[in-house]
């Protein structure tokens, strides 16, 4: 017979006394097997599971983790370690905040390295439980203790740092985007393209506009080599990530004032039916960048100054009825306005609804700067038709979203265009002003 912790025995079997429960009974409450709950009390055939300690914890009236510091001892012996009993008494431990047990486990199992696959395997299922926060401990540990600088669960750890800590916060996210670039090209093959795709998002909403450039052509390169390999199955098809690469080096060149030379890849991406093989799934994104490539075009379009084309832009972002997509129109439109001087009061009166939701993307980091840099414009509108308190409240809330975002730049040029203007402020504004600069200090 082997030996067991019998303390942790003994803790459940004084519950049962103190109410009275035979095994029979406790069975019938908590669901477990009676010739089961019978042998693990008694420790001969089996160990409690974490999920029947949760049970009985349940019908005792205990809190979530209760006897969790005793259940060590079902997962780890000196003989061995139970892969099936650890990884899901660590999950939970995670999930009920009982992190004195996993540092307890953790000093017991790493001094052999091979037990750094069972950290990973409880970050993955944390992760994929939707327990992002959660599985970054666990991840941090397999980076932590990993040597071989190409070994798979440490491209695959980083990875997952990468994407779980991408916020607003630009500073978290530039030091994400170089702790993780190192380690895209040692992940296996159907992340890679994912990997690129975040990279390439999050410095595009950092506007590092060489580093999306980067991303964007290894995303166009890995895509073209892949889009006929079956046996690569990355979260979208291949010419998701193809399209995206070009959608992203148009968008550069946008940034950058060459229109012409932008124009070239949203045509691109407008027509890739000639991509093959397509099936559904692929034939669904195809017509998803031609969706794109006509919002970007009417994009181009506002930016140089084609004032005739406002209404039917804004018919076409209205039919779309997607709140992103509007706000990115909406800056074009209000750019363009500010940049050559006609009215669009007409349009934002239309997207006055759409307009007064944009706060929902302040949890994005894309979604969230086009809330901003549409701010900024429409600040800048607003000065420009003399209705200046309406220009320095939008200035105030640019400001309040730079501080949030940590978007230092950013702030700088609403700082000074709030005080450009201040003279017009009302004295509720200039209080709102100092108090965001004192806090900010």
């Amino acid at each position: 017979m082997r030996v067991v912790n019998r303390s942790l025995r003994w803790e459940i079997e004084d519950q049962m006394k103190l109410r009275g429960y035979n095994v029979n009974q406790l069975a019938e409450l908590t669901g477990i097997n009676p010739g089961n709950l019978s042998s693990a009390l008694n420790g001969i055939s089996r160990s409690i599971t974490i999920n029947q300690l949760d049970a009985l914890g349940k019908i005792f009236g205990k809190v979530p983790g209760w006897l969790y510091e005793l259940y060590t001892e079902e997962c780890i012996s000196e003989e061995r370690l139970s892969r099936r009993r650890l990884v899901p008494y660590l999950v939970r431990c995670a999930e009920v905040d009982r992190n004195d047990c996993i540092d307890t486990v953790v000093s017991k199992i790493l001094d052999n390295q091979k037990n750094v696959k069972v950290i990973f395997d409880v970050a993955e299922k944390l992760f994929h439980k939707g327990k992002q926060k959660e599985s970054e401990h666990f991840y941090e540990i397999v980076v932590e203790n990993v040597k071989d600088s190409f070994s798979e669960i440490l491209a695959m750890s980083h990875y997952r740092l990468f994407t779980v800590t991408q916020g607003t916060d630009a500073e978290k996210n530039w030091m994400a985007v170089i702790r993780f670039d190192p380690f895209r090209n040692r992940l296996p093959e159907s992340y890679c393209f994912d990997a690129l795709f975040q990279l390439a998002r999050a410095c595009y909403s950092l506007k590092k506009w060489n580093e999306v450039e980067k991303y964007a052509s290894e995303m166009v390169e890995l895509s073209t080599i892949q889009c006929g390999d079956r046996e690569v199955a990355p979260k979208r098809h291949p010419v998701y990530y193809y399209g995206m690469g070009l959608l992203y080096r148009g968008a550069v060149l946008e940034r950058q004032g060459l229109y012409e030379q932008s124009k070239k890849y949203i045509r691109s991406y407008a027509d890739l039916e000639w991509l093959e093989p397509l099936d559904e799934s692929g034939q669904k994104e195809v017509e998803q960048f031609k969706v794109w490539g006509k919002a970007n075009l009417y994009t181009l379009e506002m930016l140089t100054g084609n004032e005739s084309m406002v209404s039917e832009y804004a018919d076409y972002l209205e039919n779309l009825n997607r709140l992103n997509d509007v706000v990115s129109g909406l800056i074009a439109i209000v750019k363009s306005a500010n940049t050559y001087g006609f009215n669009v009061d007409h349009v934002l009166l239309r997207f006055s609804g759409s307009i007064a939701r944009f706060d929902l993307f302040n949890h994005d980091p894309i979604l969230s700067d086009r809330h901003l840099q549409y701010r900024y414009h429409k600040a800048i509108y607003e000065f420009n038709k003399e209705r200046c308190e309406n220009g320095v409240k939008e200035t105030l809330h640019c400001i309040s979203l730079c501080l949030d975002m940590k978007r230092y730049e950013d702030l700088a040029r609403c700082v000074s265009l709030f005080e450009k203007h201040r003279k017009y402020a009302s004295e509720e504004q200039v209080q709102c002003y100092e108090s965001i600069k004192l806090w900010a200090d």
